[in-house]
């Protein structure tokens, strides 16, 4: 059969109001879905990772068979083939008129596809709520680029939480309400989070993730995460009747064996573009404006989709691929080994890292305020921050996964996405979560065998850049503080800072 067009459909794009299917005809045309090595092994990927991408694109093919479409599609095998290869070897043997394909998610694989095919039809992704060139014309004629007014302006767009020209109850944000702790008592009993029993074609994957990449990081045995459109409208259901009341007031909170608390688990569904962002969007506000869900929740869910999660894939374009390289503050120590494996005697990083290793999920602040701060403050390479988080979250994609590590986590590059960097003690981790109790290392303590490796590496850190955040606005109260400790004190902090970093560069 002759091919007009081959349609290719990438491991992120399995999205069934996809534009590459307007003006489509099984009859005519061709879907072209490939599975290949390179991408579970370009950085070294957590197996549930893995299989979660896996597990979708076969339910995907499958769908798309028994609606009549001609699906080519490789599954993986212990070849090291990669995409350009296979998509290459595939336009000889069909022949097609015209190759499509939505946006890619990331650069090096638009890069490779180009390189492969320079006629190239690139469609524009409906399924997020700001284009390219929007957030380009955004970006003009500012001598910033600030979420806050961004997100503004997609609420204003698309009449999110609105009442006329003003935004519900009268205010933008209520961070200030979100930021709420569970106290001694730990949090009130958390129904358990819907559950997605591996069908047939997951089982199959679990197995083949198992023998193909056995000395990859992570674990199988509680795989359990949205792989289709049914599973993510049920995992949406899920969050909204149980979850999002308490969301907003605890989203920032911690506490151990309790991985998912409050929190959604609808990222990945949302990038491997299994639910879209509308309907999120919409239920959650419909939620508010029926009384079953308080305005400060739904404003700090609809924030993190419709603001923060539009925001950084601009960004991610906008500066692709010299961001990738970013390394403002000139950080060019080691990621230890202990984010490998959660062997440390940190009790904040051993759950954060352990729990990451099990399930290939940490929320928010487990990934910016614990495994990321202490990264930032030890002075990481960037590149190799970045390539861990790639690694072991199941919902990383490198257009959200870069931006977030780069820009936010790591402040590598220079301000371009935050004002400032992230920068705190331990006495921050103590106040949101249960993991310094019993713990051998003292918040309060910035030196000595019981000082706080998060309280010696900050004070270390403002000193390190003492000049670049002398005259940052939003820092001038950390850095006069910094100031105040005597010459003794800054020396003694700095000599047990660098006998740390020794000791886990030691370690590996």
């Amino acid at each position: 059969m002759a091919i007009r067009d081959l349609l290719i459909i990438l491991g992120d794009q399995l999205d069934r109001e996809s534009p590459l299917f307007i003006g489509a005809e099984p009859s005519q045309d061709c879907i072209w879905m490939a599975e290949v090595r390179e991408e579970s092994t370009q950085v070294w990927t957590h197996k549930a990772r893995i299989a979660l991408f896996l597990s979708a694109m076969r339910h995907f093919r499958d769908e798309l068979r028994e609606k009549g479409w001609r699906v080519e599609y490789r599954e993986i095998d212990a070849r090291p083939a990669t995409l350009a290869d296979e998509l290459r070897g595939t336009i000889v043997r069909l022949q097609p008129d015209r190759v499509r394909v939505v946006e890619p998610g990331e650069y090096r694989v638009a890069q490779a596809l180009r390189q492969v095919c320079p006629a190239l039809d690139v469609v524009t992704d409906t399924h997020f709520l700001c284009t390219n060139e929007e957030f380009t014309k955004h970006r003009q004629g500012r001598k910033q680029l600030r979420l806050e007014f961004f997100y503004r302006e997609m609420r204003r767009r698309y009449g999110v939480l609105m009442d006329g020209d003003q935004p519900a109850g009268g205010d933008w944000n209520y961070d200030s309400e979100n930021r709420g702790t569970f106290g001694k008592g730990g949090p009130d009993t958390v129904p358990a989070p819907a559950t997605f029993t591996p069908d047939t074609v997951t089982r199959k994957v679990l197995h083949q993730v198992n023998d193909l990449f056995a000395s990859h990081p992570g674990e199988l045995r509680d795989f359990d995460w949205p792989v289709t459109p049914v599973d993510a409208e049920s995992a949406l259901h899920d969050f909204l009747d149980h979850r999002l009341p308490s969301f907003g007031k605890y989203q920032d909170a911690m506490w151990t064996a309790q991985p998912f608390l409050y929190h959604s688990r609808l990222s990945s569904a949302l990038n491997l573009k299994l639910i879209h962002p509308r309907r999120v969007i919409a239920a959650a506000e419909e939620r508010y404006r029926s009384g079953r869900a308080p305005l400060a929740a739904v404003e700090g869910f609809i924030r993190q989709i419709l603001g923060w999660r539009e925001y950084v894939r601009g960004v991610y374009w906008l500066y692709m691929p010299a961001y990738a390289a970013s390394n403002a503050l000139g950080a060019h120590q080691p990621l230890p080994r202990f984010y490998w494996t959660g062997d440390t005697d940190m009790q904040c990083l051993r759950a954060a890292i352990g729990q990451t290793l099990e399930f290939g999920y940490a929320h928010h602040i487990q990934r910016l305020m614990i495994t990321g701060l202490f990264a930032l403050l030890l002075g990481v390479e960037p590149k190799q921050v970045h390539e861990w988080y790639l690694a072991v979250y199941v919902d990383a994609v490198e257009w959200v996964e870069l931006p977030n590590t780069i820009g936010m986590s790591q402040f590598a590059d220079g301000g371009i996405m935050a004002s400032k960097p992230y920068a705190a003690t331990g006495k921050y981790i103590q106040r949101m979560s249960n993991y310094c109790s019993g713990c051998q290392y003292d918040p309060s303590q910035s030196t000595g065998a019981k000082a706080c490796p998060f309280a010696t590496l900050y004070w270390d850190f403002l000193m390190r850049h003492e000049e670049r955040f002398r005259t940052n606005q939003r820092m001038l109260m950390q850095m006069r503080n910094m100031e105040r400790m005597r010459p003794a004190q800054r020396a003694a902090i700095q000599e047990q800072a660098e006998s740390l970093r020794q000791t886990l560069t030691d370690a590996g």
